[in-house]
């Protein structure tokens, strides 16, 4: 019998281990399977941070040589990350994405967590304990459960939007935005929603120029947010146009967004150095087989203010897979602690500490 399980391995799921641990509770992590379907869906280890590079907005890790440090934190793994080993190149400020994820996995288990690389792809949360079925066929018993597993950008699929991610194409304006590679250069958003208007709004601190290309003549948008793009001077419109290929090459990254016209298939060419998708989410939510409340758009429903409690008492939910709002590392870290303190709370009121 497990007193928490947590399932998921981002910002949130590490640092509720980290906290569920030096509580003494041994918590269980499921980090996720290595499947060629995770790796698809981009939903692999360490969660999406792991598939950025340079992190400038995690308090705690400004400019500075981290390569010595890493060195030294993960000195007794056998798998020290190979950007460490291999003189990857040092970010120009802060670290790294799948350093900082390294770091908080490795914080984890200096205190004790256990870690299983394996998905939870079944639950039951109908009685007392609560019972997990994994991808390889283990079923597990707990009194808790925290649900961590995030949710993943929406891309439209095509083959250049992988080749050049985080070589320009990116699905985070707030992360990535301020990179020097984007600071006064034209820069393209995708979206016609509040989410993209936004990110647009956001990105035009720091570009010289960005396009906001839409399918249809008219925004999605809420009627303020659309004003706020449609006045600003450094937001040009492409209405009626799709993104039909990224271009660009190795050294550079992206150097030319392709659109094509919705009405009549024409293409145009519009130079730029960044793809910005803001085309939605999609919360990790599928293995709960609808067992916890969600909202309208599909995230996990925090069913107390200020509190991570959802429609299943004993089971909590961290980070992006109940949050479509803020979606950053430290906020998702954040209800991590706070999910971990809901369960320590949880198991002590019941008598099980």
């Amino acid at each position: 019998m497990e007193n928490v399980v947590i399932i998921g391995s981002g910002p949130a799921g590490w640092a509720a281990a980290i906290y569920a641990a030096r509580a003494a509770l041994k918590p269980l992590v499921y980090e996720g399977a290595i499947t060629e379907k995770n790796r698809k869906q981009q939903t692999l280890p360490l969660g999406q941070l792991n598939l950025t590079t340079e992190v400038e907005n995690y308090p705690g890790t400004p400019a500075g040589d981290t390569r010595a440090y890493l060195a030294s934190a993960l000195k007794n793994r056998d798998d020290v990350p190979y950007w460490v080993t291999a003189n990857k190149p040092q970010p120009s400020h802060g670290v790294n994405g799948p350093e900082l994820m390294m770091l908080m996995r490795q914080q984890a288990l200096n205190f004790g967590t256990r870690v299983v690389t394996d998905d939870i792809v079944k639950v039951d949360f109908k009685g007392s304990p609560f019972r997990l079925t994994t991808l390889g066929g283990e079923t597990i018993e707990t009194r808790t459960v925290i649900v961590a597993t995030g949710a993943r950008a929406n891309y439209l699929g095509l083959p250049s939007e992988a080749k050049f991610f985080n070589l320009g194409v990116s699905a985070c304006a707030v992360c990535d935005g301020a990179l020097p590679r984007f600071r006064n250069k034209p820069l393209v958003v995708v979206g016609g929603g509040d989410t993209a208007v936004e990110e647009a709004s956001y990105l035009t601190k720091f570009a010289s120029m960005v396009y906001l290309v839409h399918r249809r003549d008219t925004l999605r948008a809420s009627k303020i947010m659309q004003q706020r793009a449609l006045t600003n001077p450094k937001i040009t419109m492409k209405w009626n146009s799709a993104l039909d290929e990224v271009l660009g090459d190795d050294a550079c990254g992206v150097t030319t967004a392709r659109l094509k016209s919705t009405l009549n298939g024409a293409t145009e060419n519009v130079d730029c150095v960044g793809v910005f998708l803001a085309i939605g989410h999609t919360p990790n939510t599928a293995f709960l087989d609808g067992q916890l409340k969600l909202t309208d758009k599909g995230y996990v429903a925090w069913t107390t203010p200020a509190r991570t409690y959802t429609s299943v008492d004993g089971v909590f939910a961290a980070g992006d897979v109940a949050d479509d709002y803020y979606r950053q590392a430290v906020t998702a870290a954040g209800t991590g602690c706070m999910a971990a303190l809901d369960a320590e709370r949880w198991l002590a009121h019941h008598g099980h500490l």
